[in-house]
């Protein structure tokens, strides 16, 4: 019953991010210079800015100075970037031929990236239903959701540590942008808690 209710929520929330891609992409062609000073805000607080700022620009004026919703979009561009890799990472699986070892990490890293899923699903939940009262443990979850994140895919990327090829070049290419860009989302989600917190009277 428990897997049932988290595959409805999982496919209800990448109903709910489709659209808000969608939206997000149609109405930040023409971000104003306004947008781009709240993305710049918005991204100061993270380790890669310029990634961030690239990113995330599109989002800019949905999100504005409203933390909460640079969180959001953080996870939700994550979660993207994470599923785009997933599947590049079955299709090696199926298509490409690879020795015994580097097939077992291919295989370790098709479940860390699930895991990332996973956390990434939960972190955006907890971010969709926040409440005053529960804030502070709501983003403690979120926090370490997000944490377990990025160590999944470090595990999944020190799986081909040492490993040369050309494919393998290009799948440590995309998981690091992808650790990359959790971490940018980790840092908003940061942000959001300590906002909360130097607001409180």
């Amino acid at each position: 019953m428990k897997s049932l209710k988290l595959s409805a929520m999982k496919n209800l929330l990448a109903l709910v991010i489709l659209i808000f891609v969608v939206l997000m992409r149609c109405g930040g062609s023409s971000m104003p210079k306004a947008g781009d000073a709240y993305v710049r805000n918005a991204c100061r607080v993270t380790r890669y800015r310029s990634l961030c700022i690239q990113l995330l620009a599109p989002y800019s004026s949905y999100a504005k100075n409203n933390p909460r919703r640079w969180a959001e979009v953080g996870v939700i561009v994550t979660m993207g970037e994470a599923k785009n890799v997933s599947k590049f990472l079955h299709t090696l699986k199926v298509h490409v031929h690879f020795r015994r070892r580097q097939r077992n990490a291919l295989s370790d890293c098709i479940e860390c990236l699930q895991e990332t899923l996973d956390n990434l699903y939960e972190s955006l939940g907890e971010l969709k239903h926040l409440e005053a009262r529960t804030f502070e443990l709501q983003m403690e979850n979120v926090e370490t959701y997000m944490s377990a994140a990025l160590t999944d895919e470090d595990t999944c990327l020190d799986g081909f540590d040492g490993r040369k090829g050309k494919r393998v070049k290009m799948l440590q290419n995309k998981l690091v942008k992808v650790s990359h860009i959790t971490s940018i989302a980790l840092a908003l989600v940061t942000e959001l808690a300590s906002h909360h917190i130097r607001e409180e009277p």
